[in-house]
């Protein structure tokens, strides 16, 4: 029986989880945590060995590489033991240690699926933003240590975006927001292909809500175990979170019926095995909320884009477009829009963006994208810097409801009329106008 007769192997590699089992199954055979547990005293026994011993090294190294765990048992052999050490292969969905992401797939294909690799394809599956070298190393390990017959890296927003439909017409064009344990991609996928130059990535994950909601039950003295907090704080999250639609309602709710929203947690400490039981209160719905207020989490999740839209070219001059869009755009955030009434004039930068593109088309080279070489070029366009002041200030007077235009009104606000523009990762043209322009002109 070949390979082609018997079902593929479906690994997806997240973060904090991994899933795998055959293809056409319903739902994974093993959802695990992605985590290895080395024993120590094996790693350093081998280290401190000399030369001369070369037998006892050589021991120590053997045993080392066969006394590991993965998941769950990995996350238990570290609470119970001082001698086991974890070690998390993936960070923020990129590999980073590769040794350690083999054992465990080590682990995953011969302890839990038991299956012989020689005898399956495998499906792999990657962040959106992985390096073309890491399909390189992928390759190579299933390839050179497993032996397997055939190999398909597939980006994990891809798959979503085909298993989110339920009939057999599957339409792959659409939008995934992909919110993970260690990064949040909005994946733009167009006919099965992903758009790369518009993903977008966003610096909040799964496990900053575990961070937050540990942060809140430690601020708050409850009593948790610090080898243990963690773990719960991640059980508290994938138990009794849930995202609320007022934040100040649901406030009142906990402090008008507290015995009805409070939970009871109860566990066993690991060292001890003294029992232990905490309460779960704001952080079931405060933790979730970071995705959505991410200031309550860190002030530098904070970002000035939303506060500054400043409407650019042409075809923005008919008459109220800027009041239509702040109105779309008041549902989404809380916006300031700036709009020009006459975008002819002043000091504008055009910016182009010129694409290369470079084959890898040799070896395992075969897995990768095509990289993108990025390369912006610059222009500076200098035109009646007089014109397009005036048009600045028939914009503010008239978002002051004014009815006609004072210059005084103008020159009162000083250097507090600042105009200016933030557009990281967005390759668009905005107008930049510093107050020195207006002084000079009104002097």
């Amino acid at each position: 029986m070949d390979a082609a007769s018997r079902p593929a192997v479906v690994i997806d590699n997240g973060t904090g989880y991994t899933k795998m089992g055959f293809s056409g199954n319903v739902e994974p055979c093993f959802i695990v945590p992605t985590v290895v547990a080395v024993n120590e005293s094996f790693l350093n026994q081998s280290r401190s060995s000399n030369k001369a011993n070369w037998l006892a090294q050589y021991s120590a190294g053997v045993m080392a590489d066969l006394d590991f765990f993965i998941g769950e048992e990995a996350l238990s052999r570290s609470r119970s033991s001082s001698t086991y050490s974890l070690s998390y292969p993936i960070h923020e969905g990129q590999v980073e240690n590769w040794d350690t992401m083999e054992r465990f797939w080590q682990q995953c294909i011969f302890n839990y699926l038991r299956c012989d690799p020689e005898d399956h394809y495998f499906l792999l599956t990657e962040s959106p933003l992985t390096a073309p070298e890491s399909r390189e190393y992928s390759g190579e390990i299933m390839f050179e240590t497993f032996n397997v017959p055939g190999l398909y890296i597939a980006v994990q927003p891809v798959l979503a975006l085909a298993a989110g439909y339920t009939t057999s017409k599957c339409e792959m064009t659409g939008v995934v927001v992909d919110v993970g344990d260690g990064a949040t991609h909005v994946v733009p996928v167009a006919e099965g292909y992903v758009i790369g130059n518009s993903i977008k990535s966003i610096p909040i994950s799964g496990k900053d809500v575990t961070l937050f909601i540990q942060k809140l039950m430690k601020e708050r003295g409850e009593n948790l175990p610090p080898e243990d907090s963690f773990e719960v704080a991640r059980k508290v999250k994938e138990m009794y979170s849930y995202t609320c639609s007022d934040i100040v309602k649901e406030f009142n709710k906990y402090d008008k019926e507290p015995n009805k929203y409070i939970k009871q947690w109860t566990g066993i400490k690991p060292k001890t095995g003294a029992p232990y039981s905490c309460d779960i209160g704001y952080e079931r719905f405060l933790g979730p909320e970071i995705f959505f207020n991410p200031e309550i989490y860190s002030s530098e999740f904070t970002t000035p884009l939303p506060d500054n839209i400043v409407l650019s070219g042409g075809s923005t001059m008919s008459k109220d477009f800027h009041r239509r869009l702040q109105r779309d755009l008041k549902k989404i955030v809380d916006a300031r829009i700036v709009a020009s009434e006459a975008r002819h004039g002043g000091e504008v930068k055009l910016m182009w963006l010129v694409t290369l593109y470079k084959d890898l088309q040799f070896g395992l080279g075969v897995l990768c994208w095509h990289p993108h070489q990025n390369f912006m070029g610059h222009a500076t366009q200098k035109q009646n810097t007089r014109n397009m002041v005036q048009a600045f200030a028939e914009q503010i007077l008239y978002s002051k409801e004014c009815t006609e235009m004072h210059i005084e009104e103008l020159y009162d606000l000083g250097e507090n009329f600042e105009l200016f523009s933030s557009v990281k990762h967005f390759n668009i043209v905005l107008l930049v106008i510093h107050p020195s322009f207006i002084q000079t002109w009104l002097s």
